[in-house]
């Protein structure tokens, strides 16, 4: 029986955690008998796209994104068109996607689901041109994303000082929305596509979210005074968010979102700089992605 040749890209920054034992770890719980491995560090921003995309033009079946959301995206963006399989070892500070997929934290146990090619398809989005994965937005996490990234000071305390600081003098914006021809609009904190149910670390902004409806999930968080805030990180975290007064939740396949100005956006948690036009689409089923054989 001929072996599958599986590349793992690892992005030795994701998450803070050091990656320099993953090669021993993969070598001791991958299956042998089934998989011929090859493992790269990526060196620099886009890196991973450049690996992948090579990776599938040297015969590589699978290749696996060693990181969090961001890695996910690199790696599932080459991936995709050229109709290769991706897997997944979570190292992300949030870990949207594989939380909401089931992959283990561990990454023992992710191994193993590895070695199970348990193969889903799954839906993917496009913002502007740009694929996402697992969530997009606007509003004041963009914000903070844009302003954190050049932040050499990294880590969760740093998040949070810098989130609690910009909150107090961050002003909602008004979004002009419009949802497979339905127009609204909203004067927002947040808007949010979600693909799949949540942000990370089990924070879920749309629990009802599916990666296989064929459907984007625009959620918008309101306006609302700075005292509400642990009510709603509450509902977030116990996956009401959605029966929450200050978020409204529309399903639909193509949306566009007008604004007044230029502004950060976030694709799968990595802020760019875009304007006041915002085209995002869902593209149904279009990546094949190892989960584990028992997730939803």
């Amino acid at each position: 029986m001929s072996k599958t040749n599986i590349l793992f890209i690892i992005n030795p920054i994701s998450g803070g955690r050091d990656k320099k034992n993953i090669p021993g770890l993969i070598d001791k719980y991958l299956d042998k008998s089934r998989f011929n491995a090859n493992f790269r560090f990526t060196e620099y921003v886009g890196h991973a796209s450049e690996l992948a995309a090579e990776a599938g033009n040297k015969n590589f079946e699978v290749v696996v994104a060693v990181g969090g959301d961001g890695t996910i995206n690199e790696v599932g963006t080459a991936v995709m068109p050229q109709g290769k399989i991706m897997g997944v070892l979570p190292f992300g500070s949030g870990n949207g996607l594989s939380r909401y997929l089931k992959i283990p934290m561990d990454t023992v146990k992710a191994i193993k689901v590895i070695n199970g090619l348990h193969v889903k398809r799954i839906d993917t989005a496009t913002f502007n041109g740009k694929c996402f994965f697992n969530m997009a937005g606007m509003g004041f996490d963009a914000h903070i994303s844009s302003i954190f990234a050049g932040n050499k000071k990294r880590g969760l305390s740093g998040y949070v000082q810098l989130g609690l600081k910009e909150m107090l003098n961050y002003k909602p914006e008004v979004y002009h929305i419009e949802i497979d021809g339905r127009s609204i609009t909203r004067k927002a904190f947040v808007v949010s596509i979600a693909n799949s149910s949540q942000y990370g670390n089990n924070t879920y902004i749309s629990p009802e979210a599916s990666v296989t409806d064929g459907l984007l999930d625009v959620c918008v968080i309101k306006s609302f005074p700075l005292l509400r805030l642990p009510k709603l990180a509450y509902q977030m975290l116990r996956a009401n968010a959605h029966h929450s007064d200050m978020v409204e939740i529309i399903r639909g396949k193509n949306i566009i979102i007008r604004r007044n100005q230029e502004a950060a956006i976030h694709i799968d948690g990595e802020p760019f700089q875009m304007g006041t036009e915002l085209k995002i689409q869902i593209v149904p089923l279009s990546l094949n992605i190892i989960t584990p054989d028992y997730e939803a």
